[in-house]
């Protein structure tokens, strides 16, 4: 078996990791977009590093963009194969590649009328809405727990891993002549104790692990500081100063924990009278899917929804869905709390809120988890005192807040805790991906302390045999 990195080797986005069985079966495990990369973006998501015609089938861990957002394009120049993800996740896929294929167009469309003044070739958009529709044709859902067969060589279970709704771990078992292998891809590892998702679930025993290591050197604050960070922030911004919070949110994930955490202050009777804009089409049509599939949500929800109906939705909260009504919000004089995407605010309405607000003293920009550093979230984060948006440099004059103990991703104890399930002196090869190289070093050391020995950090398109 030879597996090689495509994608988030070194760095957090892209995922997309290609194993070949000696048979010569070819299969690919997640196709994600590479994002924040700057100028260096378009180029990243054009090439493959392989032959999409090569691949036999594509297994998705879960719907984020930067772990789904290349399969129109894998199938646009020649994938065939079925593509194999649990049932929220295929859900989530229709609404989130629509509307990346949406950016894909609006994008190209921008920066041809750039190059065609500057008498350049115009650019193609990565791929289409029509691209798609075709893609999706060729998804197949499979529950939790359940194996399912592949082919005679290959058979997989998915686990839920806690990291948003229909995420899952992948777990293989792959035969070769007489011998039977198990791989884990654990893909992004959710946290323990959230206030939406259930604690991620055990793996079975792996003898190869590919595994995420975002925050492989970092430690989160508790869930319940998160809201207190969020409190604090509304009442400075809104109720003290009279300003605009305004929080970058990716529409999948962050945005209901966001939402529902008001919910809950404001049923404690601790949020002022103010509006809550939540302005992405696409966080509705996500917020939607995640009430589809409530039974997959935590007891906590389950219990606060014998109360509150919807945790999504009570009477401050107003759903923004025209570009009109979007525009109106940076019109708007008085207090309140606009939720938009995306989460590294590198593009959608987010942007252009961060925009109308970045040099007002009045409001706050608050980022909540991580964001690649050469996004504009990441720089807001790292301290930038002027930022440039839309090709025009803005001083940073508003208050830029951190809340990290929203995210989505494990730290490097949940991550350990998480791989405690196994045995792990029984692993014979650990693939560290998913993480920025400072990052995977320190992790790689605090899993040889843990007993975790052969780890391997690749390079984009290192391959390695297992």
């Amino acid at each position: 078996m030879e597996i090689s990195f495509h994608g988030a080797a070194q760095t957090v986005t892209g995922s997309k990791h290609l194993v070949k069985l000696e048979d010569g079966t070819t299969f690919l495990l997640d196709c994600g977009m590479f994002q924040g990369h700057g100028k260096d973006t378009y180029g990243l998501n054009s090439h493959f590093g392989f032959d999409p015609r090569d691949v036999n089938f594509l297994i998705l861990s879960h719907a984020h963009i930067d772990h789904s957002g290349l399969i129109p394009r894998l199938c646009k120049q020649g994938f065939e194969g079925n593509i194999y993800c649990t049932p929220a996740t295929l859900d989530l896929c229709e609404v989130m590649l629509a509307d990346s294929a949406h950016i894909q167009e609006a994008d190209a469309r921008f920066i041809n009328k750039k190059r065609e003044k500057q008498d350049l070739k115009p650019i193609k958009p990565l791929y289409t809405i029509e691209d798609v529709d075709c893609c999706l044709k060729k998804f197949v859902a499979i529950p939790y727990e359940e194996e399912y067969k592949i082919n005679d060589f290959v058979r997989v279970t998915f686990t839920d891993n806690g990291h948003i709704l229909g995420s899952a771990s992948t777990n293989l078992r792959i035969t070769e002549g007489s011998q039977s292998k198990r791989l884990c891809y654990t893909s992004d590892i959710g946290r323990y104790n959230t206030s939406l998702l259930p604690n991620p679930q055990p793996i079975p025993q792996p003898d190869v692990l590919i595994m995420e290591s975002t925050y492989g050197n970092r430690l989160h604050d508790e869930i319940e500081n998160a809201e207190c960070k969020i409190l604090e922030a509304v009442l400075e911004t809104c109720s003290v100063k009279g300003g605009k919070l305004i929080i970058p949110a990716f529409s999948l994930g962050r945005t209901q924990e966001i939402i529902y955490a008001l919910n809950k202050l404001d049923f404690r009777l601790k949020l002022p009278d103010i509006k809550i804009y939540v302005d992405s089409p696409l966080a509705i049509s996500a917020t939607n899917i995640t009430r589809k599939y409530k039974y997959l949500l935590n007891d906590k929800v389950k219990a606060f929804m014998e109360m509150r109906p919807d945790p999504f939705g009570f009477d401050d909260v107003v759903y923004v869905t025209s570009k009109q009504e979007s525009q109106r919000l940076n019109e708007i004089p008085d207090p309140c709390i606009i939720i938009s995407a995306s989460g590294m605010a590198d593009a959608g309405r987010v942007k252009h809120h961060i925009m109308h607000n970045i040099s007002n003293a009045k409001n706050t920009i608050l980022i909540v988890g991580y964001a690649e550093p050469n996004s504009l979230a990441g720089k807001l984060r790292n301290g930038a005192e002027e930022v440039r948006i839309f090709g025009d440099m803005y001083p940073v004059e508003a208050d830029i807040k951190i809340v990290d103990s929203f995210s989505a991703h494990g730290d490097y104890n949940e991550m350990i805790q998480f791989l405690k399930a196994v045995d792990i002196t029984k692993i014979e090869k650990t693939f560290l991906v998913h993480g920025q190289r400072d990052v995977q070093e320190e992790f790689k050391t605090k899993l040889n302390e843990a007993g975790l020995i052969n780890v391997f950090i690749p390079e984009q398109h290192n391959s390695y045999f297992a």
